[in-house]
């Protein structure tokens, strides 16, 4: 008898190269998923009793290739499937297979799944969609639990995205090297949005499991791009991000700050692997924005406590980041390392030209009232706190600005 959680665990891990290589095939990426499917529900009834296959991924590529032309021969001569027994031992077939299935087959298959989900003419919310059903195998209703959208709405988000991939007529052969290098960071791009709609999600487990998964894909792209150091960057920005989840909210689902969070509930062995690949990346010197944004990350992951954090090197990386990638945002990032070195005078001052560009986001608003709230600026913090609230996406991001009002209010009865 061969262990479920095993068979599960080698399906998830098959499904990327297996529907790569499907694809290939069928040129259609309904008839690549459909004989995926069909093949796991295979594996699922022989590999018990017959033990799993020498290589689990070949032998799905061939079951399914098999189950979709059996299929369509069924619909043009309403031929019967043949039975279970005539495919399950493929011993015969696999070795050959398998050998064509090699490492550059493997890499082009994936990085063509891949580039197919992220095609220009999707929208981004279709690309991550797409990708979290095609690539990940998550399930309609697991997607549309974590958007907060409903299974139908889900369903028609996918099926529409797979509608404009058909009409687009997109190319199914190996990527080539430009190509490769021109989509690479439009991927990278869809894996870091998948993590950010679980990790902006909090300690929402339904959408949380999407940082797993979009970690998994940076794992996976890692492999395929073994010395691509924005990869590198990528993965461990998202370990880094990922390890202090455990200690990012209280148990009343309260958000902690990274100051004040209890730094023993970090994951250890992510951050390990994170830092490895920082340091790794950092051997390339081919500077890029994942890569500082990881050496940012780096930095609050190698103090043993919030006081030991350097913040002048967080503040000058910011700066960095700044000139490669402007954007207001960052910008604002910078401003609270900045606090941490020069003061909130000095910080306060870098976030005032932004008040027209982050007129709608919570975060600025957050910031800007606790910089006046430490320069003792009572009402003009107060004015802040309003708005953030009013901007708040979840009940954890309103609670902790009401806290900050209630220290207001504490100040202001003690005056």
């Amino acid at each position: 008898m061969t262990d479920a959680g095993w068979i599960e665990a080698a399906l998830t891990a098959a499904r990327p190269r297996a529907t790569g290589a499907l694809l290939r095939y069928f040129r259609d990426l309904d008839t690549a998923e459909e004989a995926f499917q069909e093949a796991c529900l295979r594996a699922l009834r022989t590999w018990p009793l017959n033990g799993p296959p020498r290589d689990p991924t070949a032998w799905l590529v061939l079951v399914g290739r098999n189950a979709a032309l059996d299929a369509a021969r069924r619909r043009e001569r309403q031929d019967p499937l043949p039975p279970d027994e005539a495919i399950s031992d493929l011993e015969d077939v696999e070795a050959p297979l398998a050998d064509r299935l090699d490492e550059s087959h493997y890499r082009d298959d994936i990085l063509r799944l891949l580039f197919i989900c992220c095609h220009p003419d999707l929208p981004a919310t279709q690309q991550i969609a797409l990708a979290l059903r095609i690539v990940s195998g998550l399930s309609v209703a697991q997607i549309a639990r974590a958007f907060l959208v409903s299974e139908a709405a889900m369903e028609q988000r996918i099926t529409r995205a797979k509608a404009r991939v058909a009409k687009a007529d997109v190319p199914f052969e190996a990527p080539g090297a430009v190509e490769r290098a021109e989509r690479l960071a439009v991927v990278a791009a869809m894996i870091y949005l998948v993590f950010n709609e679980g990790y902006s999600a909090g300690n929402d487990p339904a959408r949380a499991q999407l940082c797993d998964e979009a970690i998994r894909l940076a794992r996976l792209l890692l492999r395929l791009f073994p010395t691509e150091p924005e990869i590198m960057g990528l993965a461990a920005l998202m370990l880094l991000q990922h390890a202090r989840s455990p200690a990012r909210f209280d148990d009343a689902g309260d958000i902690v700050l990274l100051e004040e969070q209890d730094r023993s509930l970090w994951n250890g062995r992510m951050i390990a692997e994170a830092l490895a690949l920082v340091d790794k990346a950092v051997r390339h010197q081919q500077p890029g924005p994942y890569q500082i944004q990881a050496a940012i990350a780096a930095a609050h992951a190698r103090a043993k406590r919030s006081q030991d954090t350097d913040w002048e090197q967080i503040a000058s990386l910011y700066a960095a980041l700044e000139r490669m990638q402007p954007s207001p945002v960052i910008t604002l990032n910078r401003a609270v390392a900045v606090s941490k070195v020069h003061g909130p005078e000095a910080a306060l001052a870098l976030i005032e030209p932004l008040s027209q560009r982050l007129s709608g986001y919570f975060y600025y608003f957050g910031v800007k009232g606790a910089l006046l709230m430490q320069l003792g600026r009572n009402d003009a913090a107060r004015v802040a706190f309003d708005r953030a609230i009013a901007l708040a996406d979840t009940p954890a991001q309103a609670t902790h600005i009401r806290r900050h009002l209630d220290q207001l209010s504490s100040r202001a009865t003690q005056q």
